[in-house]
């Protein structure tokens, strides 16, 4: 059975599909982007967290790559952007958020993208049974569209997942104050161009962020 045949085998209440499909055309697309080796490469040193996940907004050693340059002008037009990594051990939901500009991802190791829609969001809710998981597999640059749901990855195996992170430059930068009690949009604003809707069980909610998913945590089995 091939990886995501077994993940659907574990994971029978949660949608699973693969970016090279037709599901994923609403919330994202794979980009051709030539040679990524060197990507790969420099990805692969970047390090891992004991436990949990580490996030870095902006990685030197990612931001020289000539590669982020292309993805600079053909993604983003030519705005400025900021490239860095998300690793770690993670498999649960706890939160989904979105930005206003697109995002790219890449891995070398795998891992499943737990997505939803824009128009999935009722008022302010966001029910956990409108959240499918893509499967990434290494090698596979991907766009995720502006203002589609996404958090961290979901590991696949027990060593973990390493994943680029492409942004507008400034992207997840901490603000001067949130305030998750303000009415609409205001209230899921967590961070710079961030907006966040976490689950009750989640840590974010306990830090104060906008509590707006309901149903059961997703906790990805592999």
């Amino acid at each position: 059975m091939d990886m995501l045949g077994m993940l659907k085998s574990k994971n029978p209440s949660l949608r699973l599909c693969d970016v090279f499909g037709d599901e994923f055309r609403r919330y994202g697309r794979v980009l051709e982007l030539g040679d990524i080796s060197a990507l790969a490469e420099t990805l692969d040193q970047t390090p891992m967290p004991e436990h949990g996940n580490s996030y870095c907004a902006c990685d030197p050693a990612l931001m020289s790559l000539s590669l982020t340059d292309t993805v600079c002008r053909s993604v983003y037009g030519g705005m400025p952007v900021q490239a860095g990594y998300c690793n770690g051990f993670g498999h649960t939901l706890n939160a989904e958020e979105y930005h206003r500009c697109s995002e790219v991802n890449f891995t070398t190791t795998g891992l499943v993208l737990l997505l939803a829609l824009p128009e999935d969001i009722e008022g302010r809710e966001l029910s956990c049974d409108r959240v499918a998981g893509f499967m990434l597999p290494p090698m596979t640059p991907v766009e995720i569209y502006p203002r589609v749901l996404h958090f961290a990855p979901c590991s696949i195996s027990d060593g973990g997942f390493k994943c680029l992170v492409i942004l507008s430059e400034g992207t997840n930068l901490a603000l001067d104050g949130v305030d998750s009690s303000l009415p609409g949009e205001d209230g899921l604003l967590w961070a710079r161009n961030k907006w966040l809707l976490c689950h009750p069980d989640s840590p974010q909610a306990a830090e104060g962020a906008f509590v707006g998913i309901s149903g059961e945590n997703i906790i990805l089995q592999y």
